[in-house]
């Protein structure tokens, strides 16, 4: 799974098109019962690829096997077209039974009126498999919308091969920003610059969201407005001057080597993303080795990670078959066999029943190893993202690659970051 937040750019044009629906108000009520012998026909829909549709495909015969009455018929493709597919389907009230869902898209969902309560399935769905943070990732206004599928922590990944060869210590995880900053710099000063000690972390708004929940902040608030100031971001945009001053590798080169990263590509010795990228960054590095260490913190003893449960599964509010399609939902979220087909390629499993079917191995398991290693660090989930949310995530980080190419002062990109929040959030 790829962070779903980072490539939901098509945001801001399906937050238009629900607000255009007209279909907010009182939920289409599910049947008084549910019969087990009523052959029943769910259209599921997911954003993926040919691997993930073969799970799937393994997923369903084994949820025939409990529930033969019940046809799932699936559709797919790439997360942008899924969204766009999925805005149109809303607009016109005929969206999948069930459907792949993102927390960044639960206020503009769930607020139309296109999400059924899951309160008024909750006898074919076992929610007690969730830890409360969990759930809250897919609750708004003490609604339950949506559940995870997995979740992942924002981590420091660290290339040993890398590391090995410019003769320098490992960094420690969770050290402050100025350590891992003199970290970096001696890396590169070490290879000459043939690799530098990592990207200029301060163009991912999920640095700056770890400064502000250190400090009790959070990007955004519960009334869905921007929880920080100018002044907060032109500081953090200013703490990296000094990275894109020769420390960190030069943006221009990240240019010549997109879509891969700078990390993907062997050219710097650390990168910072969410922890179930590690497979990616072993197949696009060829490293033999890749270590995932804490993030810096800016206060030490913080709650600033938190699970980040971006992939959910949801039902449409107008399925005329809810209890069927609830079984599904929970089939998905919930059921061994779900953990034993999909592992962590839907993130680390959420549910403790899910978890239970799981083999980690490998990748798999240093991944959970990472996640067990910062547990005291784990704070609350933030407030759901506001509508909007995955267009704001791609502007900050066409800023900081702005800034760090030399075309825009910190100055101007806090301007321009605040007037964009100005137009999404209305």
């Amino acid at each position: 799974m790829k962070a779903t937040r980072l490539l939901a750019t098509v945001g801001i044009v399906a937050a238009g098109a629900l607000a255009l629906t007209g279909c907010g108000g009182a939920q289409t009520p599910p049947a008084a019962a549910f019969d087990p012998d009523e052959k029943v026909t769910l259209t599921y829909a997911f954003w993926g690829n040919d691997d993930r549709a073969k799970r799937y495909d393994e997923l369903i015969a084994a949820f025939n096997e409990e529930y033969p009455n019940i046809t799932v018929n699936v559709s797919f493709t790439d997360f942008p077209s899924y969204w766009e597919k999925r805005q149109t389907e809303a607009a016109g009230g005929g969206l999948p039974d069930v459907f792949q869902f993102s927390d960044s898209y639960l206020r503009q969902y769930g607020e139309s009126g296109n999400l059924l309560d899951l309160a008024q399935v909750a006898d074919q769905i076992d929610m007690s498999t969730f830890d409360e943070g969990l759930l809250g990732t897919g609750a708004l206004g003490g609604t339950q919308y949506s559940l995870p599928t997995g979740y992942s922590l924002w981590a420091n990944f660290v290339n040993d091969d890398l590391v090995a060869q410019a003769g320098v210590a490992a960094p420690e995880g969770g050290t402050d920003f100025a350590e891992f900053d003199e970290w970096m710099a001696e890396v590169t000063e070490k290879t000459g610059g043939a690799v530098y000690g990592g990207t200029d972390y301060t163009q991912r708004i999920q640095a700056f969201e770890l400064v502000l929940r250190a400090d009790g902040g959070n990007l955004y608030t519960d009334d869905g407005e921007l929880g920080f100031t100018k002044d907060q971001l032109r500081e953090f945009w200013e703490s990296g001057a000094g990275l894109r001053d020769g420390v960190a590798v030069p943006q221009q080169r990240l240019e010549e080597l997109s879509p891969k990263s700078g990390f993907g590509a062997a050219l710097t010795a650390s990168e910072m993303s969410w922890s179930n990228f590690l497979g990616g960054y072993l197949a696009d590095s060829g490293a033999s080795s890749i270590s995932i260490v804490a993030p810096p913190t800016a206060k030490e003893g913080s709650k600033d990670l938190y699970r980040q449960a971006g992939l959910q599964v949801a039902i449409s509010a107008k399925t005329e078959h809810p209890q069927a399609a609830a079984l599904f939902l929970d089939f998905v979220v919930n059921s061994e066999a779900a953990g034993q087909i999909f592992g962590t390629t839907l993130g680390f499993p959420a549910s403790s029943s899910k978890l239970a079917g799981a083999t980690l191995e490998g990748a798999d398991k240093q991944v959970a190893d990472y996640i067990e290693s910062a547990a005291d660090r784990i704070g609350d989930a933030p407030p759901v993202p506001v509508a909007g949310y995955g267009s704001l995530e791609q502007t900050f980080w066409e800023l900081g690659k702005s800034l760090g190419l030399g075309t825009t002062s910190v100055d101007q990109a806090v301007d321009q970051f605040f007037s964009e929040a100005e137009v999404v959030l209305g």
